[in-house]
């Protein structure tokens, strides 16, 4: 068996993100969206770029999710950058994936610090709890915390 799966940001053209969308499906594979940020402005502070055309093509996958709910096709990731993604990003965010379909699975990634944000702690437990409670409220059912070895008591 090769199940196709592919980990996006998201900004490709929608023309490209239908032909993959396509191979992963047909292959029982999955695309997964970081989803960095809700707002644009962070986004673009963040990322350099708009996030507009990332939440749009997350939109038109969402279709894909009844046609085979018994394999995940779509799932989202954000990385809990201390400082930066903080509850409102991320209750925006999950009312995001929750307009789609509340089975769509998100994952809450703890962050290390690294490369142009090394001067940043590492997620807190505390953050982490807070933001999973909050993607909760918004009513997914398949949330959960990833990289939980890297979460501690830093603020």
């Amino acid at each position: 068996i090769l199940r196709i799966c592919w980990e996006t940001n998201g900004s490709m053209h929608p023309a490209l993100l239908r032909q993959a969308a396509e191979l992963a499906f047909n292959s029982g594979g999955c695309i997964k969206f970081d989803l960095k940020a809700w707002s644009e402005e962070l986004h673009i502070a963040l990322c350099g770029v708009s996030n507009q055309r990332t939440l749009e093509n997350f939109k038109l996958l969402a279709e894909y999710v009844s046609r085979r709910p018994s394999l995940p096709f779509l799932v989202a990731s954000t990385l809990l950058i201390p400082g930066y993604i903080d509850r409102e990003e991320i209750s925006g965010i999950s009312a995001f994936i929750a307009s789609l379909s509340p089975d769509i699975p998100y994952a809450l990634l703890a962050f290390h610090p690294q490369f142009m944000m090394d001067d940043l702690p590492p997620t807190s437990k505390r953050h982490a709890r807070e933001c999973l409670a909050e993607a909760e409220a918004h009513g997914l059912k398949n949330v959960r915390l990833g990289n939980v070895h890297l979460l501690g008591d830093y603020y």
